[in-house]
């Protein structure tokens, strides 16, 4: 976490040694400016989180100062705490009309100063929060956008040809085919969607249903074999020889789980690869399933981020990634009170490894 910045404006050196000492047992990072016009000149280069303000200062006055910086819209959401000694009841409102968004009155005492500066930074914390959420939603939008675009231009492309009775029959049939593709990534795409945003407003309950773990491996596996088979690449499921308990699962969703893992896997190995399916008996009696790839691997410090909304590992050029695959994988297996994890597969690629308790 960043250390917040507080810069001190104020053309009396003891007054920021003052205010040093006062904040000296608080985790801020101190600045000092001995005049506005130098103060607003390297705002760039302090990047205040919070500005102590003098008002009565040579040169352009605190009120000017205030008014000159909550003009640049960089640095609006700056709070500015108003120190003076003025303490009319104009003064103080001529102070707070100028854009300041708050005062302390000289001499300063410590437990007011440290007070209204932490006031101050957890509004300014608030709003960089707020900004940044607000900039995730925007790039997931651009991001849904573009990879619900691209299949559907195939569907509208493919429908085009189709509906022109002078293309050759066989065409028509592989394009039907890759029409009815593009539109089951679609729904795929969306289904995620909604369905993250039921697991994150806790509307979505789990409909548990008994199943045999490798029907549902076996599943996953057949509807991905033409894909992989376009890469050259082949699916292979190894399995445990001692018997295997039925588990009791949404299996819709814990198929959509294994669908994203083994398309991923599909996405990012090279051609002329092997993609491992997994399974195996823990000796707590916990299912671990793998998904393991020669793909370029997930690099040390994604390995958390990875399973994050709107995060995405290595780009990929041509490859669409829309960033809520493998989050919702994460909230659908922790929802099964199970545990998703990425690590290195040697000598290149991932495994990706669910673990789910066993029905008891």
């Amino acid at each position: 976490m960043n250390i917040p910045s507080v810069l001190v404006i104020d053309d009396e050196p003891n007054n920021f040694d003052v205010i040093a000492a006062l904040l000296s047992n608080q985790d801020y990072e101190l600045y000092y400016s001995d005049n506005g016009e130098n103060a607003i000149e390297n705002l760039d280069a302090y990047n205040p989180d919070l500005i102590l303000l003098d008002v009565m200062m040579p040169g352009i006055d605190g009120i000017e100062v205030c008014k000159q910086i909550k003009a640049m819209s960089k640095w609006q959401a700056v709070p500015i705490i108003m120190v003076t000694a003025l303490n009319s009841k104009s003064d103080l409102a001529n102070c707070l009309k100028t854009g300041a968004d708050d005062f302390i009155s000289k001499p300063v005492n410590g437990v007011e100063l440290r007070a209204r500066v932490k006031s101050m930074l957890r509004i300014k914390q608030q709003y960089d929060n707020l900004q940044t959420m607000l900039k995730l939603r925007e790039d997931m939008a651009n991001m849904v956008v573009h990879d619900l675009r691209n299949p559907l231009t195939i569907i509208m492309f493919g429908l085009e040809l189709v509906r022109n009775k002078n293309y050759p029959q066989e065409k028509r049939n592989q394009k039907l085919e890759q029409i009815y593709a593009a539109a089951k990534r679609l729904e795929r795409l969306i289904n995620d969607l909604l369905n993250m945003a039921l697991l994150e407003s806790g509307k979505l309950r789990l409909k548990r249903k008994k199943v045999e773990i490798i029907a549902l491996i076996h599943s996953s596996a057949s509807n991905f074999e033409t894909i992989a088979a376009q890469k050259n690449q082949s699916l292979v499921i190894q399995l445990p020889t001692t018997p295997i308990d039925i588990v009791s699962v949404d299996v819709n969703l814990i198929h959509r789980t294994i669908d994203n893992l083994i398309s991923n896997a599909i996405k990012f190995s090279p051609n002329n690869s092997q993609i491992i399916l997994n399974l195996e008996i823990l000796n707590s009696g916990d299912y671990k399933i793998q998904v393991i790839d020669s793909g370029p691997g997930v690099p040390e410090a994604m390995k958390q981020n990875i399973f994050e909304k709107y995060e995405v590992g290595t780009k990929m050029s041509n490859i669409p990634q829309i960033g809520l695959g493998l989050a919702f994988c994460k909230m659908v297996v922790e929802a099964h009170n199970g545990k998703i994890t990425v690590s290195n597969n040697q000598p290149q690629g991932s495994i990706f490894e669910i673990t789910l308790p066993r029905s008891r």
